[in-house]
């Protein structure tokens, strides 16, 4: 077994998990390549896991260019999506700026639903769906502050800061070169700074775990867990995970 699969494993990571990966390639200090480190996290899962990567483009699909193709549109977040994107296998959910690629057993039913949505994290959004599966979030690096799952949560509780009230028309193009145009809701945000490090204060191990992969720091947290216990955080603070920006 190689070495990144026992630190994963080590991590909590187990065979035939369903897990959402946010990640800096850079944090991992490795001369593999994106292809090889994807390669070693798809042999820990196993055949019978799936592995989900954010293939967020709202830098490029934006308010003044609101197209999509889920073939073409390239994800914005990083080497690890761009490479995962390409690759053979992945599948990848229909929204216009908060796509998912996924891999493994139940990658179709994970992303499959996404488009019945008009918000960017709704509930048949991958993000969402994968507290139906038992999923867990893997944070490669210390970035747990882009924690896309948290913004399905504020839609949830209806946080005054999360939405914008008037929806936008999206072009939208799919596997097959189909165009469709659809009206969605978007994230605002707008004055406030999103600090979803408060994410450690709220989950105990084992529902949040750390540890090292290659040379970068990581974090494994229950996704279930952390619905829960951060819907009840926000009924009592509704802006716990926010700050005024100065």
């Amino acid at each position: 077994m190689s070495q990144v699969r026992e630190q994963l494993y080590e991590l909590g990571l187990n065979p035939g998990d369903v897990v959402l990966m946010h990640s800096s390639m850079k944090a991992l200090k490795t001369e593999m390549t994106p292809g090889c480190f994807l390669h070693e996290l798809m042999q820990a899962l196993t055949e019978e896991g799936t592995l989900l990567l954010p293939s967020l483009t709202y830098d490029t699909v934006t308010l003044e260019h609101p197209y999509f193709s889920i073939n073409e549109s390239e994800p914005c977040v990083g080497i690890l999506p761009l490479t995962f994107f390409r690759m053979e296998g992945v599948v990848r959910s229909m929204h216009p700026t908060h796509s998912v690629c996924a891999m493994g057993a139940n990658a179709k039913a994970l992303t499959g639903k996404h488009f019945r949505d008009n918000t960017p994290v709704g509930p048949n959004s991958p993000f969402m769906l994968l507290t139906d599966y038992g999923g867990k979030l893997l944070f490669i690096g210390d970035i747990l502050y882009s924690c896309t799952f948290m913004h399905g949560i504020e839609e949830i509780v209806h946080t005054p800061y999360v939405m914008n009230t008037e929806m936008t028309k999206y072009t939208l193009v799919d596997q097959k070169g189909k165009t469709q145009e659809k009206e969605y809701y978007t994230h605002n945000f707008k004055g406030w700074k999103q600090d979803y490090t408060r994410i450690r204060d709220i989950l105990d191990h084992p529902d949040i775990r750390t540890g090292t992969v290659c040379s970068a720091p990581c974090i494994l947290i229950d996704a279930n867990k952390l619905k829960t216990a951060a819907i009840e955080r926000l009924q009592s603070d509704i802006f716990a995970f926010v700050s005024p920006k100065k």
